[in-house]
């Protein structure tokens, strides 16, 4: 008997020992946010959290240590005594020393196994002040060209324009972005979220992202009932100015919620360390609401947003004959330094933009269907220096108008297999004001595109996943163009474009140009778990843009530039095949991403320098639109590192050799090396105090194509052949920025921060290569800002 109960006694214990047990949950962030792809692990044993944040694991009995971690948040341990099935939930803090997040997962729509990289509301918040370019080169191996201080484009790995797609509240932004000194026609402060993707991951809007895409997403309104909201408000010691922005946000718990925001920014003249730069302020006023209603089944989005900005244009860059522009180039100083002030004159642009918005969507038992109408209209004004009647008339005023419409299916219902698929088609009309008294740069035209695309996402196993995505686009454009007949055939036109002449006017031809394209665009790539907190990401892709409005028909002075533009309607698409790899290591301390890359682009267009032109307004540089093959090799590098406590070290550094490998020159307007060294101290029984210092650090860029030229400059009454150095790029530097930042709760029911910098601490004097004021004037020097932020 005795040893009938010894061996019960064994194997029942046994059978404990070894039974396996399901222990399941759900991961939510501190905002109430599903963190989908969450890295859940116990003991030998490790899974993601699903799309809807939930997890399940498969554990012997006995005591067991569970940790989530993701990146962006900080990890949370949990000690479980496994002796039958049971639920864990885990709720992750945000780690707010950390400004980035890399996406490790998502849906088929967007292609995961690409670098993304977000920056969530407290980065967004620190750039109230500032424009959606300041903000995204926060992220690694993204930079800005620039147009003086106010007029901020993004550059992903060395591209900018028409290269890098620009999402914003799930619309394609369309706002004359052709442009050098065109800076995205959106307010920051309206953003809940900014993604950067570096590569042709937005194959539902468009497969020309060559460069990349800038998801830009709104504010997310929990279904309860809450009331919620903040107010910022901005001073700055450099441009004597600041601006003010206020959001309230309502949710319902029956599904209904409404938003709004507005924002007000005055700003004067920016200065140097050692002079005033003339007519460089900026004012803006921007307004955006929104309401829908999220259901069990299907829901509704509304949204309208009104952008409107008036910029100065440095007055010194604006130039009226050849000796004042050589001077201008060669002397390393502006001509034109006037006292200080907050008024705007001539030069300047005056840009409003209206987007407009209507989403639905209706779960199926086989997926979910969306369906979306978007309007934009941009109407752009760029004033230059004129006289008499014309002197507050526009040099340039064009209005574009974008109806566009998107529908798409979703299917996640199987486990492993997801994949999206939609339906595009937009139609586009320019207008180019002939009431400026000038040609226009651009002209008249309809433009109409067409296009379909399927991505897809597999998981092989819990630790592999697979990616694919194909897109078809067709395109026609339609103009309506005057040209000189001296231009037409200077550029050898009559001979492959007479059938494109539809009238003659004298000195001018008029001309109907159209163009009509077709394009396929595919990414494939895949998602390996190689160890515990260290992933491997690798993808190719397939882009191909069409040329733009300004590449093929430019033709004329860009009054914002102040240069002459000459487009080419022998351009090509250009076709760009990049292959990119991710290493991904993040554990509870210690972050870091290393992303090099390959982007070989076939006919690729860029703006080049060829001189000089006279004309009755003065002599201007002449720039126009070449071809060639060209290769794009680079790699960014992220760390974020919590060394101590309350101690944490970010840097960031990016490189990009640009080639072209027609002529084996360096590609123009590559940006330099860069690195960023960020430390910060976070004590937050300090009433939340955190200080931080931060370096930026910008390389000699000594890879430069030679453009100099040489010209007639009058000297004494005598033309002395004098080269123009407009090749040569500016030394490299180094600046400072300190911040700082305490949080309060002297209100109730307010959390106030109050928020202090100072940037470009030394009041350093430098140049930037991506500065196209760069010829003229040196950076901004000192700058003390002022942040009082109210979060209700």
């Amino acid at each position: 008997m005795r040893i009938f109960l010894a061996l019960a006694f064994l194997f029942f214990g046994s059978k404990s020992a070894f039974a396996q047990f399901t222990v399941s949950g759900k991961v939510t962030s501190d905002k109430g946010e599903i963190l989908v792809g969450c890295h859940i692990h116990a003991a030998n044993v490790y899974v993601n959290s699903g799309k809807d944040g939930s997890f399940s694991l498969q554990l012997p009995g006995g005591k067991h240590v569970i940790s989530a971690s993701f990146i962006g948040y900080k990890t949370s341990q949990r000690t479980i005594s496994v002796t039958s099935d049971q639920t864990v939930d885990f709720l992750l803090e945000t780690d707010v020393a950390s400004l980035q997040e890399v996406v490790v997962s998502g849906n088929a729509t967007s292609l995961t196994t690409q670098p993304r990289q977000t920056l969530k509301v407290n980065a967004i918040e620190k750039y109230s002040n500032a424009s959606l370019g300041d903000l995204v080169k926060e992220i690694s191996g993204v930079s800005s060209l620039k147009t003086g201080n106010a007029i901020v484009k993004p550059v992903i790995n060395g591209l900018h324009s028409n290269r890098v797609l620009v999402i914003n509240n799930n619309v394609r932004l369309e706002d004359q972005q052709w442009g050098l000194e065109h800076a995205p026609n959106l307010d920051v402060n309206a953003a809940g979220s900014v993604a950067v993707v570096k590569g042709a991951a937005g194959l539902q809007f468009g497969g020309d992202a060559i460069g990349g895409v800038i998801v830009v997403d709104p504010p997310k309104i929990p279904v309860k009932d809450t009331i919620y909201g903040r107010a910022i408000l901005n001073g700055a010691t450099n441009g004597q100015g600041g601006s003010a922005s206020s959001s309230v946000f309502k949710g319902y718990k029956n599904g209904w919620n409404w938003k709004l925001q507005g924002t007000f920014k005055y700003m004067g003249d920016l200065e140097t360390p050692d002079y005033v730069l003339s007519n460089t302020g900026i004012r803006e006023k921007n307004f955006s609401v929104g309401f829908g209603h999220k259901g069990e089944h299907s829901g509704f989005d509304a949204f309208y947003s009104y952008y409107n900005a008036e910029i100065g244009i440095l007055r010194a860059s604006h130039i009226g004959n050849i000796t004042d522009l050589v001077n201008a180039i060669n002397n390393g100083q502006p001509a034109i330094i006037d006292d200080y002030t907050h008024n705007i004159a001539s030069p300047k642009q005056a840009v409003q933009h209206h987007l407009a918005k209507l989403n639905y969507y209706r779960d199926w038992h086989s997926g979910r269907f969306d369906v979306q109408y978007s309007y934009q209209f941009n109407n752009r004004l760029e004033y230059d220096v004129r006289r008499g009647d014309n002197r507050d008339r526009a040099a340039l005023d064009l209005d574009l108008a974008t109806h566009a419409l998107l529908a798409d299916f979703t299917s996640d219902k199987t486990k492993d297999f997801r994949f999206k698929t939609g339906i595009g088609a937009s139609y586009q009309n320019n207008i180019a004001s002939i009431a400026t008294g000038v040609r226009p740069l651009i002209p008249d035209y309809d433009k109409i595109d067409l296009g379909a695309y399927a991505t897809s996402a597999y998981d092989v196993s819990a630790t592999w996943r697979l990616e694919a995505g194909l897109r078809y686009d067709y395109s026609r454009v339609d103009a309506t163009k005057f040209y000189l007949k001296s231009r037409w055939e200077e550029r050898g036109y009559d001979e492959s474009f007479a059938h494109f002449i539809t009238g003659d006017f004298g000195t001018q031809w008029k001309t109907n140009p159209v163009f009509t394209y077709h394009n396929v665009s595919a990414s494939v790539g895949s998602k390996f778990q190689i160890a515990e907190h260290l992933n491997w990401y690798v993808n190719a892709s397939l882009a191909r843009r069409n040329p733009n409005p300004a590449e093929l028909f430019s033709d004329g002075l860009h009054h914002a530039t102040g240069q002459i533009e000459l487009g080419d309607l022998r351009l090509k698409q250009e076709t760009a095949v990049k292959v990119a790899t991710t290493f991904s290591y993040a554990s509870g301390k210690l972050a870091v991403e290393v992303n090099p890359y390959a982007n070989s682009i076939r006919d690729f267009m860029f703006l080049q320098p060829k001189g000089l032109e006279y004309t009755t307004r003065g002599a201007f540089p002449v720039w126009e639109y070449r071809q060639t093959d060209a290769r794009l090799t680079g790699v960014d590098v992220t760390v974020d590192w919590d060394f101590h406590k309350n101690f944490n070290y970010h840097a960031t550094f990016a490189y990009v050799h640009g080639k072209d490998m027609e002529s084996g020159r360096p590609l123009i307007d590559m940006p330099p090396a860069n690195w960023n060294n960020g430390v910060s101290f976070l004590k937050k029984e300090w009433y939340g105090f955190e200080v931080g210092l931060r370096s930026e650090w910008a390389f000699f860029q000594n890879r430069y194509p030679d453009n100099d030229f040489y010209a007639d400059v009058i000297v004494d009454g005598n033309p002395v052949n004098t080269l123009v150095r407009i090749s040569r790029p500016p030394k490299a530097y180094n600046l400072l920025h300190f911040s700082c930042q305490i949080t309060l709760d002297s209100i109730p029911g307010v959390k106030t921060t109050l928020a202090f910098g100072i940037h470009n601490l030394l009041d350093t004097a430098y140049r930037d290569y991506l500065n196209r004021m760069r010829f003229y004037a040196d950076d901004i020097g000192r700058n003390f800002t002022l942040q009082l932020k109210f979060n209700f």
